[in-house]
Formats: structure tokens, sequence, C-alpha cells
């Protein structure tokens, strides 16, 4: 892998949207569930609940994870100028799309009352003394960095921006372009991928294939979850698939402890 792809690549995944590489969900109730059943689409499971209190800045402060919520890996509470993306420096060729790439930049979706982000990076594996060096270069590469964001609406804000992102997943299937800090990433490819973590009113979790470097297809992932009016984003990626696109897992024991302390 040449020197500059590493950093491009690092880079990249640093700002969660994988600028530098060239680069979700609706319905509600049974009924929904069945007639999205086998159709690929990004469709949460939600619950009807009375209307919830919108969380201030200190209280989603509160509610967001901390380095002792986690085992391993470790979480950042202050995010360099990389990771904390404005709104306004993601855009998307296609106005439809422009959910798809604030999630997977960090960025909360609408007009939120308030917002505070996290992120974490896991731990990678130490490679064994006769790997070789391209082999260990990857090996140091192979962790999870995920941006998280927590949101809180006014009114009906949370679901509009959950349902937002559904829209997108759909409407984009077929991929995007869009621009973060003025650089270009691409999007080959937009796919419903699971069941969004429990614990939540509604959630739904989606894959965007990246057009990489090197001719490099590599995943990258968001999930969401809404808990009442507060709306957690985590974007994810792997900074050893980007060279080799292999899949990977958002890490389930991050996105768990997260959603269990939003109540």
């Amino acid at each position: 892998m040449r020197t500059s792809s590493v950093r491009r690549t690092a880079l990249a995944a640093s700002a969660a949207a994988l600028a530098l590489l060239v680069t979700a969900c609706g319905g509600s109730g049974d009924d929904q569930d069945k007639a999205d059943e086998g159709k690929g689409k990004a469709a949460p499971s939600t619950s009807a609940a009375a209307p919830a209190k919108t969380l201030t800045a200190a209280e989603l402060e509160k509610a967001a994870l901390a380095q002792s919520d986690v085992k391993g890996g470790k979480v950042a509470t202050k995010l360099p100028a990389t990771d904390d993306i404005a709104a306004d420096q993601v855009k998307s060729e296609d106005a439809a799309c422009q959910p798809l790439a604030h999630a997977q930049a960090g960025v909360a979706q609408g007009e939120p009352a308030a917002t505070v982000k996290r992120s974490f990076t896991g731990d990678p594996v130490k490679p064994s003394a006769d790997t070789k060096p391209e082999d260990a270069l990857l090996a140091a590469l192979d962790t999870e960095k995920v941006l998280i964001n927590l949101a809180s609406y006014e009114g009906d804000g949370a679901e509009q921006a959950v349902q937002g992102v559904v829209a997108a997943a759909e409407k984009c299937a077929g991929g995007f372009k869009a621009t973060l800090v003025g650089e270009p990433m691409a999007v080959a490819k937009v796919a419903a991928t699971g069941d969004a973590p429990e614990g939540g009113d509604e959630g739904a979790a989606v894959t965007l294939t990246v057009a990489a470097d090197e001719g490099v297809k590599a995943p990258a992932k968001i999930v969401l979850v809404r808990k009442g009016s507060t709306v957690v984003t985590f974007s994810a990626v792997n900074l050893a698939s980007m060279a080799t696109g292999k899949d990977f897992e958002v890490p389930a024991d991050v996105v768990a402890a997260q959603v269990g302390k939003l109540g």
C-alpha cells in the first residue's frame, strides 16, 4: 500500500465520512414490518410512546458515552476538528441523499435543540513478531473508529430525523456523491443491513459501499437509535477495510452501552 494511500485512509476514517478516499429508516408497528420484510429496506421497529422530554445539552452530556462505560478502546469526549464536522461542511449532489451524508459525517439531522458528540476507537490486535511489514500495517489499522452523535429535538423532530435517513437510504440505494469539507466522497451503493439495536423506540442500520482508494469498494456503517426525543447516530469505519474491502461489525458493546444510558 502506498504511504500516501495510508495517510489518506487515516484522514478519511478520522472524519468518519471517508472524504479523502472518494467514498437509516421508516415505518412502525407489526403491519409495516411485515410489509417491508424481504424488501431490503431500512425499516426500523417502532413503539408508541407519550411525548418525551427534550434533553438539554447538559443532560445529553450526562447521557453520552464515557470511558468507564466500555471495557476496551478509547472514548474521546473532546473531538478534534477533523471529527467535529459542521452541517454546512457536508453537501450531497443529490439533496435526497443529504441525510446519509450527514449521518456518515457524524452530523445531526435537521435542527436539533441540543447535540453532544463522542468518538470511540477500538484497540487493534498486535501482530506477531514474524508478521510481514504490510500485514503488520493492516493489523495496526484493523480497528473500528466510531463517531457518536446524540441529538435532542422538540416536538416530533426526533421521529422526523430517523424517517429522513430512512427515506434517503431507499432513494439513494444506487449510491451518491458528496463533498466533506470540500473533499469529494463517492458512495457506490446503500443497503439496509439487519435489525437496529434493541433498547430504543425505533432505529435502523445501513451500510454504505464506498469507492475507496486503488479501486477498493469498502463498507462504512451507520446505526441510528431513537429513544424518546433523542436520536443517537453511530458512524463507523474500519481503517483496514478501506484497504481490503472486507466487512466489519459495528462494536455491539459500544452501541449497547450508549443506548443503555439513554434510559
